[in-house]
């Protein structure tokens, strides 16, 4: 069976929708509540902001996928699979939502916080959902369970907490969100993985919605930050999503194993080796793992005098570029090896002439 497109354009205009809709409303909420994330030595905003953008994430995302479940129903042309795996995203999306916006309300130290993030995570192998096989992903192919198991939990921790991490400047969380999430919607269409595709889009709707208020809304009316609900939320369904296409199993061509995992390490690439990138230098420096500061790719982009919308231009461009890279190495028949030592080749150049340009 094969869906129209017009599916997915609905899901995507309904999240959108709503998302433009109900984000001032929650603006007005914290305005009048004092909810608002507080200027600081190590935050780029001079003023108070609204903190509670991000929390229409995830009732956008239900909204969008069941009122279009509901019209495919309708037209007879719903034949959606929905199986354990996809209650136990469900299970951990919740947790990982609730204890951001606690986290937003209340605060909430960072040790508990990755406490919580680890048994949502626990919650992936238990369904089956692991990584078996890196496909030559530095030089890694196939993995025993004992191996696969803690190191999918790794890796579902390492992307929720580099999208929450890198949201440091304005548009850059939501922005990559957007394209990471489209081109999934569009990689899980194309292998007739359909549910997966409407959850991928109308959570594209959501963050591009919440980008608009984030870059172009004005500071004391309709500007606003998504919060850890919203950024870790982003990270615990692209880590989801990531590690679930390259097990989609079609009769279609277009999802090769190795294909697939490329696609997964491309889109989390940058956040993922930025956040990598920030614990090492920390340990290096004999700080905590958790504690903050200014060295991620925003900071130093900015440090040498670059705006912050065009720092954000930047690092869009950076990931596009590597998109693009890993797409002709990989039409070249270059194997995966080469192309994940390339990625990492590419961003420490990058850092280094950063790094170059401010001395």
């Amino acid at each position: 069976m094969t869906i129209n497109y017009t599916y997915i354009i609905i899901a995507f205009a309904i999240s959108l929708v709503f998302s433009l809709i109900g984000t001032p409303f929650i603006v007005r909420l914290c305005n009048t509540r004092g909810l608002l994330d507080q200027p600081n030595a190590r935050k780029v905003h001079k003023r108070a902001i609204p903190r509670l953008g991000g929390t229409l994430f995830m009732p956008s995302l239900c909204i969008g996928v069941l009122i279009t479940l509901i019209i495919m129903y309708l037209s007879g042309s719903l034949q959606i699979v929905v199986g354990l795996s996809n209650f136990i995203m469900i299970t951990g999306a919740i947790l990982i939502y609730i204890i951001g916006i606690f986290d937003d309300l209340k605060g909430m130290k960072a040790t508990h916080k990755f406490i919580i993030q680890t048994i949502a995570a626990l919650l992936f192998p238990l369904c089956n959902l692991m990584i078996y096989n890196m496909h030559g992903i530095f030089g890694i192919y196939e993995i025993p369970i004992y191996v696969g198991y803690p190191l999918t939990v790794f890796f579902i921790l390492l992307i929720v907490n580099a999208m929450n991490l890198i949201d440091g400047i304005d548009g850059l969380a939501s922005g990559l969100a957007c394209l990471i999430l489209g081109a999934f919607a569009y990689f899980y269409y194309n292998v007739e993985a359909y549910l997966f595709s409407l959850i991928s889009i109308s959570l594209t709707g959501a963050a591009l919605a919440f980008f608009f208020f984030n870059v172009y809304g004005k500071v004391g009316r309709l500007k606003t930050f998504m919060g850890d609900s919203g950024s870790l939320f982003l990270g615990y369904v692209i880590a989801y999503l990531a590690i679930k296409y390259p097990m989609v199993y079609t009769t279609k061509v277009f999802c090769h194993h190795e294909e697939a995992i490329l696609a997964s390490f491309t889109l989390v690439f940058l956040p993922c080796i930025d956040v990598i990138r920030v614990a090492l230098q920390r340990k290096l420096n004999h700080k905590g793992m958790f504690e903050p500061d200014k060295t991620h790719i925003h900071h130093l982009i900015m440090d040498i005098g670059i705006g912050m919308y065009t720092t954000l231009g930047v690092i869009l461009c950076l990931f596009c570029c590597i998109c693009i890279i890993n797409w002709a190495l990989y039409t070249a028949d270059t194997p995966l090896l080469y192309i994940s030592l390339i990625d990492v080749v590419i961003y420490g150049l990058f850092i280094s002439c950063v790094r170059f340009l401010k001395k």
